[in-house]
């Protein structure tokens, strides 16, 4: 098991938006890129623009990124596309047994464990912009910014 794919896709789609400005970056040339269906797109592009990524108008092809990138940072876009909630990242099973010594203190030990690890994840994904990510894409690939 492993975080939805939704966060991935949504740097995919900003990186890819910035990198096509030359071009209309419809759903269904994002949707080429990252291999995915057209309407999988349309709905984390309503994700991104209701947290004010991304600028899209209805029956007008195109997006373009709606802040400067490196005022965008991954944990902006992970909390975006609804990944998860606040503290939620790791969960801990419902129900152990109270008659068994574990059981009874497994969730206490292991809640504040997760939630640091959660809140680490998120310092790290906060110390990094859209832009270090596009730049990093067009040095790969030769490309001028």
């Amino acid at each position: 098991m492993s975080i939805s794919s939704r966060f991935a896709v949504g740097i995919h789609i900003l990186a890819l938006i910035d990198l096509n400005k030359e071009g209309t970056s419809s759903s269904e040339f994002l949707a080429s890129s990252v291999n995915t269906n057209p309407a999988v797109i349309r709905k984390l592009m309503g994700m991104l623009k209701k947290a004010g990524l991304v600028e899209v108008h209805p029956g007008i092809a195109g997006a373009k990124v709606a802040k400067q990138l490196s005022e965008i940072t991954l944990l902006d876009v992970y909390k975006a596309v609804n990944v998860v909630q606040d503290k939620e990242l790791f969960s801990v099973h419902d129900n152990p047994n109270p008659e068994c010594h574990v059981g009874r203190n497994i969730q206490n030990t292991i809640e504040p464990l997760f939630t640091a690890a959660q809140l680490a994840m998120e310092k790290v994904l906060g110390n990094v912009t859209l832009e270090d990510v596009v730049k990093d894409i067009a040095n790969k690939e030769k490309i001028k910014c």
